[in-house]
Parts: C-alpha cells; structure tokens; sequence
C-alpha cells in the first residue's frame, strides 16, 4: 500500500525523524487556516501517489494564509497523470543548502534488503545512477544485523555525504531503517533529505510503501488506506477474503492457485483476439478451499461487475478436489438465487486433476443451463470470450 506524502510525513514524526510541522487540507479554507497555524508561508504539495507533480503544477509557494488559499485553489481538482488532485499538504518552508536521497527498500532480485544514499538528491535516482553512478551507495542489508551505527556510518562513508552532516545523517539512517523495520515496509525513500541554512538536516519529502501481507500485524494501517480510491469490487472481495484485482475487460476470471490463474488471463486474452478484442475482467483467486460459500462469494464478487458478460471457473484439483469443487459450483449458484441474486450469465467451467472425473460428472448431472463444461484450458478460453463477446 502506497502513503501519501502527508501519511508518511506522519509516520516519520511518529518514529522521531526530523520533518518540518504541517497539515492536509481538502478545501482551500482549509489550507488556510493551515497557513494561518504554521505562521503564514508554506509550501502546497499535491498529494497524488505519481511524480512529477513539480512539473505539473502541482507544488507552489505560499506567501501568506491568503496566498495559501489561492495556490490550494489552483490544486485542487487538477489532474496529474490520471490522477485528480483532492488533497493538498501544507508544509512550513526551508532555507534548503543542500539537497540529498536516502532509502530503504526490498530487493526481491537478490532477497534482501537494500540501502540507497546519494548526495545528490531533488531528483530521481534513476537519472542519477544513469549519469553519476558514482554519486550513488547501494547497501545490502542483513535483516538479523539491520542498521546500526557502524552500518549507518558505512553507508554515510559510502554515499560521500559532507563530513559537517554525517552525524545528522547517521541518526536519521538508524531511525529510518526502524520506522522500515516497525511498520513493515517495502519502501522508505526520503527525496530530498535536505541540509538547510541553520545546519540541520530534515527529512523534506517522504515515500512509503507498507506490506499489505503484514496488515494483521498493524491495526492502525487500515486507517491510511484510501478507500475512495479503490474499486468498489475490490472492497467488497477485500471484506470476503478474496484475493481480486478488477482489470479492464469482459470475461470474468475464477480459479484455484495465483498461477493458475495469471495463466488463464494469458489464455483468454488470447482466445479473445479473434472475438474482437475480448479480454478477462479481473483476478480471482480463491485458494485452495474451494467451498462452497467461497465460490458464492467469488461469483457474487465477479458477477456485480456490470461490464462482465461471461464467466471462466478454471481449476485444477489438489488438496481440494474437483467434486467437491463441482459441488461448492452447484451450491454456489442455489446460494445465490437463495440470495436474490439472479444468476444469468453463462458460465464456462474446466476442471482437471484430482477427481476431475467425478466433478464433471456432478455438473453433467446438475444439468444447469448456464453452467458450460469444457474439458480443456485453452477451449474453455475460447469458449468463454465468444460467449463475452456475444453477450455484448
């Protein structure tokens, strides 16, 4: 889950690094009482999770609690790479003398944790890397050690920061890899980490990204979740343990095991290219326990899609085998009607593996006219983006 920047100015003031006061505000009047409260001058930040809002517009200065007014007026609304704009931060402003880059992150290529330091910040790192390698210290770190001093010094030593900030930068890095470590995180970038006029080195922006997997461990993480910016299905599958992804398409996709099911997206985009363009609608994985309440919530989930004309239940018996997967099928559907849900668009269903005979069997004899068997993955594609295709 990304954080806005406000959320994680928050979270890093909890963990006691340096940033400067400030306040969200979703109305102009807001922003400038916020102005009014942190003595008149700020800087109003668009919190859109893309960057490149400087570029766009999207960060101004403020003279005064009026001027703050303005600026927050000329954000709110914007859109910033596809993304509208309907919270701004206001921040107090900084002397900046120097500009740095500091981070945390999850190197999955080589499983482990990575620190990157540049004392060349304000910019992306990406660029830097490209034009200055030189200028940039990447770090593994071993996550039974983590960050102590003499790591945080060997990392300041290696990202060449001045001698006059190294131990203000020593100090953030240890608290840093703490806030990484306490809220379970794939990302904490600080961009610009920043020396200003007095001397001081703050943390001038802050980027985080929380492992959602570590959600049970967090409590508090369920309130910075921006649920006004997620598709309503999804909250609903969220609710009911579900592990969808809503995509763009008309072919709803059901099956058992997260591969299975990325290959089936491969297979009906396919199929769907020669019925005009058909592709499948959304993830869905529900799990090995394909009981039948599950397969009821997974229908009822992929079938409140509106632009969803078929349906593709793929899956390959294991642990859960494929009779009992026919049953939670047939029961799913009773338990839908039972619901008041009407049921009418077509279902095409492949089941292989364990007891694959068996299920079939116990669908042929259900003898719904909406459910359709196909012995094969790739038929059963095909089958499911002409029957989208024709229900257009």
């Amino acid at each position: 889950m990304d954080l806005y920047e406000y959320q994680g100015r928050d979270v890093f003031e909890k963990h006691g690094l340096p940033v400067l006061a400030g306040g969200v505000a979703e109305t102009p009047e807001e922003a400038r009482a916020i102005a009014e409260r942190l003595g008149g001058r700020v800087v109003v930040k668009a919190q859109v999770k893309v960057g490149g809002r400087g570029k766009a517009g999207g960060v101004k200065l403020a003279a005064d609690a009026t001027e703050a007014y303005d600026r927050a007026n000329d954000i709110l609304g914007m859109d910033i790479k596809g993304h509208t704009v309907h919270k701004v931060m206001l921040a107090e402003t900084a002397d900046i003398v120097e500009e740095y880059y500091f981070s945390y992150l999850l190197d999955r290529a080589n499983r482990t944790f990575l620190c990157i330091a540049s004392v060349a910040g304000g910019m992306e790192i990406e660029t830097v890397a490209e034009t200055d390698p030189e200028k940039v210290a990447k770090i593994a770190i071993d996550a039974n050690r983590g960050v102590d001093e003499a790591l945080a010094r060997e990392i300041v030593t290696a990202g060449h920061f001045p001698a006059e900030v190294a131990d203000q930068v020593v100090d953030i890095a240890i608290k840093l890899w703490q806030t990484f470590r306490a809220e379970d995180a794939t990302l904490v970038e600080v961009n610009p980490l920043a020396k200003i006029s007095s001397g001081k080195v703050l943390c001038l922006d802050a980027k985080v990204t929380l492992d959602e997997n570590a959600g049970f461990r967090h409590a508090d993480h369920e309130a910075l979740e921006d649920k006004a910016a997620v598709d309503p299905l999804e909250q609903a599958a969220k609710a009911k343990d579900l592990n969808y992804v809503k995509l763009d398409g008309e072919v709803g996709i059901i099956g058992n095991g997260a591969g299975l099911v990325m290959s089936t997206l491969d297979v009906v985009a396919y199929a769907g290219e020669q019925f005009g363009g058909v592709k499948p609608a959304n993830f869905l994985d529900i799990g090995g326990g394909a009981s039948a309440e599950v397969m009821a919530n997974g229908l009822e989930i992929v079938l409140s899609d509106p632009a969803v004309k078929s349906v593709f239940v793929n899956v390959f018996g294991g642990i859960t085998a494929c009779d009992a997967v026919a049953n939670g099928i047939v029961q799913a559907l009773a338990m839908l009607e039972g619901r008041g849900e009407t049921v009418t668009k077509p279902l095409v269903v492949r089941l292989d593996g364990n007891n694959a005979e068996a299920g079939r069997a116990i669908l042929d004899s259900a003898n719904n006219p909406l459910v359709q068997r196909v012995d094969t993955m790739d038929g059963a594609a095909e089958r499911a983006a002409e029957l989208a295709a024709a229900g257009k």
